[in-house]
């Protein structure tokens, strides 16, 4: 029995220690019977607020429970000892002199701290481990064609000297297995770093969120960070390839004049430190070109008036779609890479690049939402066909956010409404289609191109409504932007619209490219004698490429 209590489990005042307590002071934290409640107020150094004890007890109802003292709630958190405590505890003098504050508060900045760190765990740090195991593969995956290059040409000078250098062949033959091997045996020990590494990635992650989803006190106050650790990415193994030298033959210096194969370099560099979210938020500044210009110019294959968007995949090559069932990567060079054909073959109405490289596609007739990885086609959304007394919808145009979820505009079914659909794989996380007063944000017009900008933005190019409809992450309008108020001669008739790591909002009207400021402000016009202007996006360098409906042609072009 505790030995403050009598045989009737009575609590006594934590002043007197005789008295039953009838009052708390949420102040002091301190326990009070009638005589203790006038003195405890005489003390006019501090403030208090008295209240009844049966009061104080329901509104304790959310603290934790003291783990030394059953009748008590946690109230507090000791700063210095990092634990949950009572007001027990603290008048105990175990505590004296530390700081103390809310538990609540405490525990919910903790709980918004392990939030952080799994979101950057999960979103940042272990797809960047992922991406450096996956390099690792594709170096080893090529070994054998870098290797084999090597070796034909060893044989090639070999076949010139004929049995005079039979014996040299040989012994560079060996050299370079030996040195494929020793390569191999590099990356094989990079790779079993970095999968280790993966694999603690992934039990932290599941720790993690076991901690949340128990809501247990003790494991969320006793949680510390390990993701500065993890910042610091592992090793990376840098080998230089050696080359082949072949010389002129001559019989009295052979084995010199065969060629040299220096040894294999290999060279350990030390991994990147990540930056830490914050950090990355601030990209460096680039100021606007006075005068752009284009850099490339790539002939796409598509009839006049008929290329409709482009997409970037890298800084030489992009995707493109047209008014057919035919997607097609090409380069530069307007080589073309790779074609993919529709799976229903209908004509896709938009595409767009994952940031794991893979191709998207939404097919409006089909009302499907199509991933391509490796050429295989897979459905992730498919939207319902007319129920009734219940809207269909259609879906338009696609763009991947930073979080790897999709968004998707849609039409409706009676062409009367539209809105903006966040996906995070296949299941719907959020819906945007009415302001605060609960008016349409976008028209119901067929053309909704949409970006989101570095600052979370999502940014719609209403064609119909000649406007720029930007929301914020929570999908609450912060402007629209209809054109430049000088221009009174053309319309404002938005189409392609991309955002930049400026957070620049870059849109394509007529036969020219408006660049505004993530506020809406107006700032430059691109034009470099674009001709119908359309699809738009831009690479991880802030090159602009363009597709232009009425030549067919994508442009890339430097604006920064």
């Amino acid at each position: 029995m505790h030995p403050r209590r009598s045989a009737q489990d009575v609590l006594l005042c934590d002043f007197c220690e005789t008295a039953p307590l009838q009052s708390h002071c949420k102040l002091c934290h301190i326990n009070l019977c009638v005589i203790c409640v006038g003195k405890h107020l005489s003390d006019s150094s501090k403030d208090h607020n008295v209240v009844p004890f049966i009061k104080h007890i329901k509104s304790t109802s959310n603290y934790p429970k003291c783990p030394k003292h059953a009748e008590k709630h946690c109230e507090m958190f000791c700063e210095k000892c990092a634990i949950p405590v009572c007001s027990t505890c603290v008048t105990s003098g175990e505590h004296e002199g530390h700081k103390f504050s809310d538990v609540l508060k405490k525990i919910s900045s903790k709980t918004e701290s392990l939030q952080k760190d799994l979101e950057e765990l999960e979103t940042r740090i272990h797809p960047r481990y992922e991406e450096m195991a996956s390099d690792v593969q594709t170096e080893k995956a090529e070994l054998e064609t870098k290797y084999g290059k090597l070796t034909t040409a060893a044989d090639q000078q070999g076949e010139l000297l004929h049995r005079e250098i039979t014996a040299i062949v040989n012994k560079r033959k060996s050299d370079i297995a030996e040195m494929k091997n020793k390569h191999l045996a590099a990356l094989n020990k990079n790779t079993d770093e970095i999968t280790n590494r993966i694999t603690e990635l992934r039990q932290i992650i599941q720790d993690l969120k076991k901690i949340l989803d128990s809501n247990d006190v003790s494991l969320t106050s006793s949680y510390k960070s390990r993701n500065s650790e993890f910042r610091t990415l592992p090793s990376k193994v840098r080998v230089t390839l050696p080359s082949f030298s072949p010389q002129k033959i001559n019989k009295d210096q052979l084995n010199e004049m065969f060629g040299s194969l220096p040894p294999l370099s290999i060279n350990t560099e030390h991994g990147d430190t990540m930056k830490s979210a914050e950090a990355v938020s601030s990209p460096p500044v680039k100021p606007l070109l006075d005068e752009p210009r284009i850099t490339a110019t790539i002939d796409t294959g598509y009839g006049r008036y008929e290329l409709r968007s482009v997409s970037c995949l890298s800084e030489d090559q992009v995707w493109t779609r047209g008014d057919n069932k035919t997607m097609m990567l090409l380069n530069l060079q307007s080589e073309l890479l790779t074609s993919i054909k529709t799976k229903s073959g209908n004509t896709p109405r938009d595409i767009a690049v994952t940031r794991d490289g893979d191709l998207v596609y939404t097919d409006y007739h089909d009302k499907t939402v199509n991933l391509i990885k490796n050429k295989q086609i897979q459905t992730v959304i498919t939207l319902q066909g007319w129920i009734p007394f219940r809207q269909g919808w259609r879906p338009l145009n696609v763009c991947c956010t930073a979080a790897n979820n999709l968004l998707v505009t849609m039409e409706s079914d009676d062409e009367t409404q539209s809105k903006v659909v966040r996906y995070s794989g296949s299941k719907e996380k959020q819906s945007i289609q009415f302001d605060d007063q609960g008016r349409p944000l976008y028209s119901s017009g067929y053309y909704k191109y949409l970006s989101e900008n570095r600052n979370l933005d999502i940014c719609v190019a209403d064609c119909d409504a000649r406007a720029v409809v930007v929301v914020n992450q929570s999908g609450k309008l912060r402007f629209r932007y209809t054109g430049h108020p000088s221009n009174t001669k053309q319309p404002f008739d938005p189409v392609g619209i991309t955002t930049d790591s400026q957070s620049h909002i870059l849109t394509a009207d007529n036969d020219r490219i408006h660049i505004l400021d993530q506020d809406g402000q107006f700032l430059r016009y691109i034009l470099c004698g674009l001709e119908d202007p359309s699809g738009l996006c831009v690479d991880i360098r802030d090159n602009l490429f363009v597709a232009e409906y009425r030549t067919a042609k994508v442009k890339k072009i430097q604006y920064l």
